[in-house]
Formats: C-alpha cells, sequence, structure tokens
C-alpha cells in the first residue's frame, strides 16, 4: 500500500503530470508487487522561490525539471527490490514524458504494516 507525493516546479502541463504518474505505477506494479488498482498519487506544483534544489549535489546535473518523489509503503520489500524499483522509476520516466535521469529524486519511507488507516477509521492491515 504505497502512498507517493510527487513535488516539481509549477507550469508543466496536466499531460506531462499525468505521464509521470502511469510511468511511477507501473514501475511500483512491475518491481514492487503493487497492484493495478493501487494507486494513490499525490502531485503537488511549486514556484521557483519554494522548490530548492542543489544541481550538482552526488555529482548529478540537476535541471529545472528536477521531481522528487517521496514513496511511503510497508517495510516489506529487499534492498535488491529497492534498487531494481529506482533504476525502474528513472527508466520509465526517461520513457515518458522525458525526464534524465539526473532529474528523478526518489525517498523511500518505510513503516509498519499496522500504521496504515484506507478509511472507515479501521487499520486493514493491521
Amino acid at each position: 500500500m504505497p502512498l507517493t507525493h510527487i513535488a516539481l516546479r509549477a507550469g508543466k502541463p496536466e499531460g506531462y503530470r499525468q505521464a509521470i504518474c502511469n510511468s511511477f505505477h507501473r514501475a511500483m506494479h512491475e518491481t514492487f508487487n503493487v497492484p493495478e488498482d493501487n494507486d494513490f498519487v499525490i502531485i503537488t506544483e511549486h514556484e521557483a522561490a519554494n522548490f530548492r534544489y542543489d544541481p550538482a549535489y552526488l555529482g548529478m546535473v540537476r535541471s529545472d525539471d528536477l521531481v522528487f518523489i517521496q514513496i511511503t509503503a510497508n517495510n516489506t520489500r529487499t534492498v535488491e527490490q529497492k534498487k531494481v524499483l529506482f533504476h525502474r522509476i528513472a527508466e520509465l520516466l526517461g520513457e515518458d514524458p522525458g525526464l534524465r535521469s539526473d532529474d528523478v529524486f526518489v525517498s523511500l519511507v518505510e513503516v509498519e504494516k499496522e500504521n496504515w488507516s484506507l478509511g472507515r477509521g479501521f487499520a486493514q492491515y493491521a
């Protein structure tokens, strides 16, 4: 049950933002065994003054097309699965909408299963 927050600079068209969501969800489905109907994503757009990043940290060449992707998910995946996920996200976002891999910043926040309530006030995974 991932919940994903994607942040990017304001001004991209809806089709571009939807391509990010679609490519990201495909990567999650292929590498993290996320079901097709398990698609929960929040996109926020930020003006330049509210979107800071170091363009060269760790040898990257980041541009204003940078996207921050923060995934909150159960802590059930191996390190190898995480590496495959990160690679596949960058690969698919490179295909559509055409992001450079240096502009794909992913953070995975892992939580225990009992920390979710998906509606009705129930802890569905506890």
